[in-house]
């Protein structure tokens, strides 16, 4: 675009250079007949200049031994111009003469030869032009008188007031290229600055929250506008996704405040109980309130931890620590921990690794939060006999597959499963998670340079899969 804006601007600098110019020719020209009294002709006849047809008719002049004459087709022009010839030799004499009118002189002095030249000596109809010959020895002048009352050749003369003049020509053209160079950059300018005023416009509506503004793209700024479209309409999208985010807090600290009341409640209960001396519980009755409590503040810790994590990733304020590891091994302890763990130990979970050892560098804690996070979504949001597959292998990149056969996510989910603070409507009330998990698990995959995909059909299972380099 800067090209055009550029190749416009020298386009009206040199217009307006070739106009003044032409201005300034044409002014000057006809200032300067106007003082002279000078009438311009409308139409000029093409035909060869009389001065010049007076010097290129010495090659009709024939020089010889019997004397000077003129060739035949000479005198045809001649009789075409309707002129007559007279020719002189050195001391002003007439040696040879043809349609020469009476009354004209047969010698000529120098003087004469001035007079007759300058002031048409013959009659007002007759311009007389002055030519030479010259032969081996002798140097012959001619005179052609042409008549013609519409030929005339003027001698300009002028007086002490030349000067005055010429200034007051210049001045009157100044002034008028003055003009024309205004009126040349009011246009351009004009053209130039008119829709910068609604881009301006435009811009201070962006600035002002309002992202309605769209223009045409046209003219030398079509690709400036083309960005401000663009640009409004990122920020609408930008706008649409801050107020959607902004709903999903405000429902995620809803749920988790509600969720966080239940524990606190029962941490509050049992802690009173024991702290009451009106009570007198066994030891084993303070060890399992004890035990209550623990599981509800652990829980509580979860959720803090998870919106403490979730925080420094979103900021990227987490140090990565990689090393290379055998990828296998790690996928092998996170399915084992899990089928340890009481609360899952029937779940079906198959671990189907391709070879023992596969190498990757990784943040191995992060990595192993990571797909810990996504095999227990897999259980939460499933049946108890759902069969939950972990699968690595290694590709050009290796590719970790976390497949079950249970509910699905219905399709309208699928684009917000990685959000933060999204918890979908499968998540039963035996689980009540942070809804930081997928998200937290999302951004320390991409953390790695590494990509998921997540596909799903409702009612036939959910299939994720982890590329790492």
């Amino acid at each position: 675009m800067k090209w055009k804006v550029t190749g416009r601007y020298l386009v009206s600098v040199v217009l307006v250079v070739v106009l003044v110019i032409f201005m300034n020719l044409f002014l000057t020209f006809a200032l300067l007949i106007a003082q002279s009294g000078f009438d311009i002709p409308i139409f000029f006849k093409k035909e060869t200049p009389p001065e010049q047809f007076t010097r290129e008719f010495q090659n009709q002049i024939k020089i010889e031994n019997s004397g000077v004459t003129v060739t035949e087709e000479g005198k045809n022009e001649l009789l075409k111009k309707k002129a007559w010839i007279q020719i002189l030799d050195e001391n002003g004499k007439e040696i040879m003469g043809y349609l020469v009118p009476e009354g004209v002189k047969k010698k000529y002095t120098p003087t004469d030869m001035i007079q007759m030249y300058k002031y048409q000596e013959v009659n007002g109809d007759t311009t007389i032009f002055i030519g030479e010959k010259e032969g081996k020895d002798h140097r012959y002048s001619y005179f052609i008188g042409i008549e013609d009352p519409d030929l005339n050749r003027y001698v300009i003369s002028y007086d002490n007031q030349v000067f005055f003049q010429i200034s007051k020509v210049g001045a009157y053209i100044f002034l008028i290229d003055i003009l024309i160079a205004l009126w040349i950059g009011y246009m351009f300018s004009k053209r130039l600055t008119q829709p910068l005023h609604s881009l301006i416009d435009g811009i201070k509506h962006l600035a002002n929250n309002q992202y309605h503004v769209h223009y045409e793209p046209q003219g030398i700024y079509r690709q400036v506008f083309d960005h401000v479209n663009q640009l409004s309409q990122q920020l609408k999208t930008n706008e649409n996704e801050r107020k959607k985010l902004d709903q999903l807090k405000e429902e995620w600290i809803a749920n988790i405040s509600h969720d966080i009341k239940t524990p606190l409640a029962s941490i509050q209960g049992y802690s009173e109980m024991i702290k009451d001396p009106d009570y007198d519980f066994t030891l084993d009755e303070i060890r399992e309130y004890a035990g209550i409590i623990e599981q509800k503040s652990l829980y509580i810790k979860e959720v803090m931890e998870d919106l403490h994590l979730t925080t420094r990733l979103k900021n990227k304020e987490l140090s990565i620590h990689k090393r290379t590891i055998n990828m296998v091994t790690l996928l092998r302890s996170i399915v084992i921990d899990i089928v340890n763990d009481p609360k899952y130990a029937h779940r079906q979970i198959e671990f189907q690794p391709t070879a023992e050892h596969i190498s990757v560098e990784v943040d191995e804690i992060l990595m192993r939060r990571a797909i810990t996070n996504l095999i227990y979504n897999a259980i939460v949001h499933n049946e108890p006999d759902v069969k939950i597959v972990v699968r690595v292998e290694k590709r050009e990149r290796t590719h970790i597959v976390i497949q079950d056969n249970g509910k699905g996510i219905k399709k309208e989910e699928l684009n917000s499963i990685f959000d933060r603070y999204y918890r979908g409507t499968n998540t039963g009330e035996a689980h009540k998670g942070s809804g930081l998990g997928m998200a937290i698990a999302n951004d320390i995959i991409q953390a790695h340079d590494g990509e998921i995909t997540i596909h799903s059909e409702e009612g036939h299972g959910t299939r994720i899969e982890i590329e790492l380099s």
